[in-house]
């Protein structure tokens, strides 16, 4: 079993347009763009970053908005909800404020003895806030909302499965260990993580696959000390016989993929050099910075990339 994994570091998410992407990050949930650049493979599409105030890992939602991009189709094979951790006492507010603020899906549950807020994002993301007792992370306040409520980082992914089994092994020898189960859902934490811990696995056996578009959640990425722990890491899985990609480099962090059982891309990010490495932490997400590959293209970028404020 690894021991190198210390939570989630970001998910990264499709959309269709990037003004409406940022706006619903940074002024309905309060987030904070701590990076403003391309998609590596694409770089006329944004990767747009949104996490507390300086990108910590396990706090950092990513979307690639690709212009008019068909929705996706839910299914299994996928991550099907992103959960943020809120303050407790806090779901009141959030009820109010996304209800005002046009958000559909609202609903409020319970769920392994948690209150959530499940809701949706402006292309049918799945997303919930689920209320935390003393959750010790910083959040950002800036944007406008304060600390009583504001989001904290992650709480979990849920992902939807055929079946469960394959995935939970490869989970357990991530270094997670099973937590509890609840209505066809299984709940995993890895030990003295980084507070966005906790993965579910619904098992749905009938439900057809997801088909990705925008809404949908493209990969999910588990954090790691440093280099030296990834390549710990890669040797491991590649070793119990799965094809992982060779590091590459993405400039705030060094990154390798695979595929799960169950379809799931996932990602091994470092928590090493952070969103700062060409920003100073008070002007993060301001400018657009480009790739060292694709900067002979700024001039073009600048004119062709949607601005994102009005």
């Amino acid at each position: 079993m690894l021991q190198q994994i210390k939570g989630l570091h970001h998910v990264t998410s499709m959309a269709d347009d990037a003004r409406t992407n940022n706006r619903f990050f940074t002024d309905t949930l309060g987030l904070r763009r701590v990076k403003k650049t391309v998609n590596f493979d694409s770089p006329d599409v944004y990767h747009l970053y949104y996490g507390d105030a300086t990108g910590t890992p396990g706090t950092v939602m990513t979307y690639f908005p690709f212009p008019q991009m068909p929705r996706g189709r839910a299914g299994t094979g996928e991550v099907g909800t992103t959960v943020f951790s809120v303050p407790r006492g806090s779901l009141g507010f959030w009820q109010e404020r996304l209800a005002a603020l046009g958000a559909s899906g609202l609903k409020q549950t319970e769920s392994f003895g948690e209150k959530r807020l499940n809701f949706a994002g402006p292309d049918g993301d799945g997303f919930a806030l689920v209320e935390v007792e003393d959750d010790p992370r910083t959040p950002w306040t800036e944007g406008g909302i304060t600390e009583d409520h504001a989001i904290r980082g992650f709480h979990s992914v849920a992902m939807r499965l055929r079946d469960e089994g394959a995935t939970a092994e490869l989970l357990k020898f991530m270094g997670y260990e099973e937590l509890d189960r609840k209505d066809g859902v299984t709940r995993l934490i890895v030990p003295g993580g980084n507070g966005a811990s906790l993965v579910d696995l619904e098992t749905l056996p009938n439900i057809s696959r997801a088909a990705q578009g925008a809404g949908s959640v493209h990969h999910v990425a588990f954090a790691v000390d440093n280099r030296e722990k990834q390549l710990e890491v890669r040797k491991a899985m590649m070793d119990t016989g799965y094809h992982v990609t060779p590091v590459i480099d993405r400039d705030y962090f060094w990154a390798i993929y695979f595929r799960t059982p169950g379809g799931v891309l996932f990602e091994i990010a470092t928590n090493e050099p952070g969103f700062d490495r060409d920003e100073d932490i008070a002007h993060l997400g301001e400018a657009l910075k480009l790739p060292q590959q694709h900067k002979h293209l700024r001039p073009v970028l600048e004119s062709h990339l949607q601005k994102l404020e009005a």
